[in-house]
């Protein structure tokens, strides 16, 4: 099968560009023919050296960038011969549904940002893929039938980014509480934050690592700087690989307030990390409806500290619950992912029939 997928960057830090790089290099190695367009990025040597061809496609939204794009987009669809076109975000579903049009094929979206009102736009699509449970529910309330719906979860293990990658923990101070991700708003940090020096005014030798950058970095500092807590918590910043800061934690925390099926969860669990979440979207079904990690209401610092409080104040409870992140594991691989949404794509090519 040929695959065009059609995103706005290949820049790292971008959860949908990971699961987009993730699944073209596992189709690629699936022994399909895939191509990345967009306006390229980080993972373009990646890709080069997977077998995957790359094209620019400018994703401005400018008008007369768009017309431009969208001739590109019509003219690449034509001389690369796809059998169909995956667009990864809105932009690109929007540059993709006349290309398709006008040469026959399918066009399959995938719903990476549901919580973005402009998302209904992957509506596009002959095929609405949704990274979970909770992202189709709500895509059917805002007006996609579920017979174009399927849900295909997200999962990185065994990812092509990930090869090569070091396993060696990285030195943190014990008992040490994570979180890996953007700094934004509905990440939830000022709850984490709270509820961290609940914690720490209990449990003085708890150290709070904070992984990632984003708006909000500063603003978080200055936030945690006026805290009694402060010295105990560290900014580490972004870092290419996250990983052997998840593998060197005892507990990652997911705070989130909005969050349609976090790429991290998976990479956590495989990290043998606790794993503590909230009760929004798609983190519920990453963690196996509670069995692979502890679930906790979004929004409410003094329960989320009550379940760090327990899993630092009781070794063995910790323990239970690194156990218990590999509950169902291997449902997080990547291979899973691209083989669910190859099923996706014949379903596409059936009804265009």
């Amino acid at each position: 099968m040929r695959i065009l997928h059609l995103l706005n960057h290949t820049r790292r830090l971008n959860g949908h560009v990971h699961a987009a790089v993730d699944l073209a290099c596992a189709q690629s190695a699936l022994g399909h023919d895939v191509m990345i367009a967009s306006e390229g990025g980080d993972f373009d040597d990646l890709l080069a050296r997977k077998g995957i061809e790359t094209s620019v496609i400018s994703h401005q939204r400018k008008p007369l960038a768009v017309a431009r794009s969208l001739n590109a987009a019509r003219r690449l669809v034509r001389s690369w011969r796809a059998d169909l076109v995956h667009a990864h975000m809105m932009t690109s579903a929007v540059l993709a549904w006349p290309a398709c049009k006008l040469a026959g094929i399918p066009l399959v979206t995938t719903v990476h940002n549901e919580f973005e009102r402009s998302a209904i736009l992957m509506g596009l699509g002959t095929r609405v893929i949704a990274v979970s449970e909770a992202v189709s529910q709500s895509m059917q309330k805002r007006g996609i039938s579920a017979a174009r719906l399927r849900v295909v979860l997200n999962g990185t293990i065994g990812s092509a980014r990930f090869e090569g990658r070091s396993r060696v923990p990285q030195e943190l101070a014990s008992p040490s509480i994570l979180f890996v991700g953007g700094q934004h708003p509905r990440k939830g940090l000022p709850d984490l934050f709270e509820a961290f020096a609940i914690v720490h005014a209990r449990h003085p030798a708890a150290r709070l690592y904070i992984v990632g950058e984003g708006p909000y970095l500063d603003a978080y500092r200055e936030m945690v700087s006026k805290m009694d807590c402060a010295d105990a918590v560290t900014f580490a910043g972004a870092q290419e690989d996250p990983f052997q800061w998840m593998a060197g934690a005892d507990i990652f925390v997911l705070p989130s307030h909005a969050d349609p099926a976090p790429l991290v969860l998976s990479e956590a669990r495989e990290a043998g990390c606790a794993v503590i979440g909230t009760t929004v979207d798609g983190i519920p079904q990453l963690l196996e409806q509670g069995e692979a990690g502890i679930l906790v209401p979004a929004k409410d610092p003094a329960r989320l500290a009550d379940a760090l409080i327990d899993l630092v104040a009781k070794p063995a409870h910790l323990q239970l619950w690194r156990d218990r992140s590999q509950t169902n594991i291997g449902h997080l691989t990547i291979e899973r992912v691209a083989r669910e949404t190859l099923d996706v794509y014949a379903s596409a090519l059936t009804k265009g029939r």
